[in-house]
């Protein structure tokens, strides 16, 4: 996650780009907002950048980089349980779906109905990895989702770090509810407040998103590289059916696009961005008589078993392979 892939949020990104250049970082952090504004994927790109931008960094996997987020008690466990235990679900659900909310968090952690909650066992664990010594020799970076959901134990002690934070230590807490925290919490960060995301702005982001992913769809059919189309299902499982059945419609609107652009002189009748319709200049051939009423046919079966909520990942893997056939049908 770098800065650059961050939707909106300017003066956000600002502010943590000039506290680093001129190398004045707090210890404590608080970025707030409503879910779906971006704190956390922009908590984690100010960390990746804290701790060097390298390979580890950017798949969550570096040995300085700690993340406390909510958890539940497996059923009959007696056992202490922390985050370490979930970190993998954590991982594989922000690389595949940066903005990601509770609802998300849940199902890829297996919660259902579960309360989720952060423990005091896990400000003990904190505690044990930040009196260690850097492994890279510079930063150690906690980010804490949603801290609103300590428990009263865990936010006492929390509190305790905040006041005598180890050496080279950088809290960034992303909390969507900040008046739920201990106002002396509150009081030993520096809070960024950031705003919900504008409609267009969304818009925007998704359409690109989407053409992205309509993009590689159609390269990966031509190649037949069938364990790319399944990793490409798999990506769009993750985006949430709302989501994913934008995907669809907005696949049936670039083939509308690609089909029209080979009438040249029916140009007015395109709508594309400057990017489709570069894309479309080699990719409208394969659009014709004989396979566009086969592709949207399997778009809208698609369609229709995700509103049934059918498995997203066997529907847009199967649609994948589908597209085989038929894009080579030109």
């Amino acid at each position: 996650m770098t800065f650059d892939q961050i939707i909106g949020q300017d003066a956000a990104k600002q502010r943590l780009l000039t506290e680093l250049e001129q190398g004045r970082v707090p210890h404590a952090l608080m970025l707030t907002g409503p879910e779906g504004c971006g704190a956390l994927p922009l908590a984690i790109a100010f960390a990746q950048k804290l701790l060097g931008n390298n390979v580890m960094a950017e798949q969550l996997q570096h040995p300085d980089l700690h993340f406390v987020f909510p958890i539940y008690k497996k059923y009959g466990s007696v056992k202490p349980t922390y985050c370490d235990d979930f970190v993998a679900e954590w991982r594989e659900l922000f690389l595949q779906q940066p903005y990601f909310g509770m609802a998300e968090w849940m199902t890829a952690c297996g919660a259902e109905n579960q309360q989720l909650v952060i423990y005091g066992d896990e400000s003990d664990a904190l505690t044990r990895k930040l009196s260690m010594k850097s492994s890279q020799g510079g930063y150690k970076v906690v980010v804490c989702w949603l801290p609103e959901k300590m428990n009263d134990t865990c936010a006492n002690k929390l509190l305790k770090l905040l006041e005598e934070p180890p050496a080279q230590t950088v809290f960034l807490l992303v909390s969507e509810q900040p008046e739920r925290l201990l106002s002396t919490i509150r009081s030993r960060t520096q809070i960024i407040e950031m705003p919900p995301l504008a409609v267009r702005t969304i818009e925007h982001a998704d359409t690109a998103l989407f053409f992205e992913y309509f993009v590689m769809l159609m390269r990966l059919s031509y190649a037949r590289k069938v364990k790319d189309m399944k990793r490409w299902a798999d990506k769009l499982a993750s985006l949430g059916r709302e989501r994913q059945k934008e995907f669809l419609q907005y696949a049936q609107q670039m083939l509308r696009e690609n089909f029209i652009y080979n009438f040249h002189h029916q140009a007015e009748l395109n709508s594309m961005t400057e990017e489709e319709a570069q894309f479309a200049v080699k990719f409208a051939p394969f659009i014709n008589e004989r396979n566009v009423w086969g592709i949207m046919d399997e778009l809208s079966l698609a369609q229709r078993d995700i509103e049934a909520n059918a498995n997203a990942k066997i529907v847009f893997f199967d649609f994948a392979l589908k597209m085989i056939v038929l894009i080579k049908n030109h």
